[in-house]
């Protein structure tokens, strides 16, 4: 335990000195803000979890209640030691009854939320309480794009379900998996990749995330066309165009953005639980983790 936080354990804040001044009624405004929208979540969640249709979104969702209550307690705790007083949290607008509804309204509270803690971390000077909010907005984040995920994998889109022999869709639903297959849905990945991005840059102009991340991936086809080349196999024809649809806006743009390297990361993690050579492994390897970069840019640029 660091001094302040041993300090802040056996001295509350209300024993400073503590005051109603306008900025102390704000925080603790914003307090109970927080307390309620972490209680809100954690029943609307417990109840999400029942409805999710398969083991894996269901552990997923418990694991975001998990820290949705770590969070409660962390804003308890604080208002405690601010004010002296316990606070009851108040339930807020109800969870949707619909499973895909319920998503879509997860996804939304949880961007909002993430802007809510940024701006009271902003707004606060003591460094223990700025840290939690800030914490805590993080991990919003990351709800929100798994949310999102699960929203656009549960909408059952046409195009959705053609994508499923195609690219990382189709090495996560295929079984067993040799080397050749494994670089022909890696492959075939990068070229949706590539057409999603044609699309988007001719529709919403030269953005600059999507510019950046276009040219790094076509790195990532030259790297996967040389181990084609090593082993003397063939090429599959680039059929992306045929599985690609224009995101009608640039948020939604993000968005796929984001479920495509979701879905990447996915796939070369399942690839390299087999056995590989070294010289597929470290490409793989380097593949994934420029996925996790390419994520992190996407998940701002849904932020804003």
């Amino acid at each position: 335990m660091n001094p302040y936080q041993f300090y802040r354990q056996f001295k509350p804040f209300y024993l400073d000195g503590y005051s109603r001044t306008p900025g102390n009624q704000s925080l603790e405004s914003n307090l109970q803000k927080a307390i309620n929208g972490e209680y809100s979540a954690i029943i609307c969640y417990e109840k999400l979890a029942k409805m999710a249709p398969t083991e894996d979104e269901r552990k997923r969702i418990l694991e975001i209640r998990k820290d949705e209550k770590r969070h409660l307690k962390s804003f308890t705790d604080i208002y405690r030691n601010l004010t002296g007083m316990e606070y009851s949290p108040q339930l807020q607008e109800g969870c949707p009854n619909s499973y895909k509804k319920g998503l879509d309204f997860a996804f939304r509270d949880e961007q909002d939320t993430v802007d809510f803690y940024y701006s009271v971390s902003d707004g606060v000077q003591d460094a223990f309480i700025k840290e939690t909010f800030r914490r805590a907005a993080v991990d919003e984040q990351n709800h929100a794009v798994w949310f999102l995920y699960y929203a656009m994998q549960n909408k059952g889109s046409r195009g959705a379900s053609r994508q499923v022999d195609y690219g990382a869709k189709g090495a996560l639903a295929a079984g067993a998996l040799s080397v050749p297959q494994m670089l022909n849905y890696a492959i075939q990945d990068e070229y949706l990749a590539q057409a999603r991005y044609d699309r988007i840059l001719e529709n919403f102009g030269n953005v600059r995330t999507f510019l950046q991340i276009k040219e790094a991936e076509l790195r990532h086809i030259t790297a996967l066309q040389t181990l084609f080349q090593r082993y003397g196999l063939p090429l599959p024809e680039d059929q992306s165009q045929s599985y690609t649809t224009t995101p009608d806006s640039l948020k939604s743009a993000y968005a796929a953005g984001v479920q495509g390297e979701i879905d990447n990361m996915a796939m070369y993690d399942r690839f390299l639980t087999f056995n590989l050579p070294q010289d597929v492994r470290i490409v793989f390897t380097q593949l994934r983790n420029a996925s996790q970069n390419h994520l992190a840019a996407f998940e701002r640029g849904l932020a804003r």
